[in-house]
């Protein structure tokens, strides 16, 4: 088997390493963490340089707006982008990376040409509506109630840990449009929605995390009203359409985060050579394993991108795989750090520590590791469900 990069993408790179050393200097400064409004211009100001340079959407089929470059584009510009330090996708996450891929896969036509072209543009930001107060890991859990009217969904209910709700244009909200019963178990009677943020009854709370930041937000629903045309999918087929969207946000939306874990780990080795650390063999040793299990993690990821290529862009559930492996190898990476740095890392207006305490919530966040677990026993190795 050929591993080697055809010319095509050796090519590819070239332009790409080119353009970047031209546009990234050319940026404004970056805002200021907690200016939301701010992060979202400027995040929405480098994907719209991204669309105009043609690099918007590589992973997304040309169906659906998308470029149709082949996962190893794709690949690579996760690799050049992320050793030159460009932004990554910030505020416009959910829609470039769950919300968006959704819509391109259980979408109709017209939601396509609506709702894709302003994401890849960086022109409408989305957030996920999910979880809930009392329905977080339990997803099916969720209480919020959508009741049809003529043409409309009336919704009243909550969500919490909204990512960037409170400058974002549309939701990707779930809601329960069929109560649990006997005859309708938890899992069925769910529909997946596009929920204008606009949309009267809509109030919005922003969260403040350990880290000081606040990019996730409750969402209080007071009889808003969606269109019926706003569904994805069809009516309390939600949990299918749901898994699609996980399927994104746990295969392939964390690719370009184990390629800045593979730079953040070179940079600790350098300093431990500078600060003497390096003389003791546990950690280099600790150091080792790291960059052998973010090595395997790379190429996991170049496997489900391949995969999810191969299944029509959708990936797989060795995407689990994927993200509970990297998600305790993230918070031991940043415990490492802390080992190498010493009371450095313990500054709170640094960089070092806001790192380490977002890395807690990766063992939570799109998933628990306790549920990943569940779906790689169930799903990959085919072990009995409990009871």
């Amino acid at each position: 088997m050929d591993l080697t990069y055809t010319q095509e993408e050796r090519d590819f790179r070239a332009r790409l390493r080119e353009w970047l050393g031209k546009t990234l200097p050319e940026l404004p400064a970056k805002p200021s963490p907690d200016d939301w409004p701010g992060r979202r211009a400027y995040d929405a100001g480098w994907q719209r340089r991204l669309y105009d340079a043609g690099y918007a959407g590589l992973h997304w089929p040309v169906d659906a707006g998308g470029r149709g470059a082949t996962p190893t584009q794709h690949l690579i510009f996760l690799e050049e982008t992320e050793r030159a330090g460009a932004p990554y996708v910030g505020a416009n996450f959910v829609g470039l990376l769950h919300a968006g891929p959704t819509i391109a896969a259980e979408g109709t036509a017209a939601q396509r040409a609506r709702w894709l072209p302003p994401v890849l543009r960086g022109d409408e930001v989305w957030c996920q509506g999910f979880s809930e107060p009392g329905a977080g890991s339990d997803l099916a859990a969720l209480r919020t109630r959508a009741v049809r009217d003529g043409d409309d969904y009336v919704i009243t209910g909550s969500k919490i840990w909204t990512s960037h709700a409170e400058v974002a244009d549309w939701c990707e909200l779930l809601v329960r449009t069929e109560p649990v019963s006997e005859a309708v178990p938890k899992h069925r009677g769910i529909t997946w929605l596009a929920m204008p943020m606009d949309a009267p009854g809509v109030t919005v709370r922003p969260l403040r995390t350990l880290a000081g930041s606040a990019e996730f937000a409750e969402v209080f629903l007071d009889e808003v009203r969606v269109p019926v045309a706003n569904r994805v999918g069809d009516e309390n087929d939600g949990w299918r359409v749901t898994m699609v969207t996980l399927s994104f946000e746990r295969g392939t939306a964390f690719v370009g985060e184990v390629v800045a874990c593979r730079r953040t780990l070179g940079e600790l080795a350098r300093t431990a050579k500078a600060n003497g650390r390096w003389d003791d063999p546990v950690l280099r040793r600790r150091l080792g394993r790291l960059y052998g299990e973010f090595g395997a993690l790379w190429r996991l990821t170049q496997w489900n991108v391949s995969a999810s290529e191969a299944s029509g862009g959708v990936p797989g559930v060795g995407g689990s795989v994927f993200k509970l492996a990297y998600s305790h190898a993230r918070q031991e990476l940043y415990d490492t750090a802390a080992e190498v740095l010493g009371a450095d890392s313990l500054a709170l207006d640094g960089e070092w520590a806001l790192d380490r305490l977002s890395s807690l919530s990766y063992t939570i966040a799109a998933g628990t590791s306790q549920i990943q677990r569940n779906i790689v026993a169930e799903r990959i190795l085919g072990l009995p469900k409990g009871r």
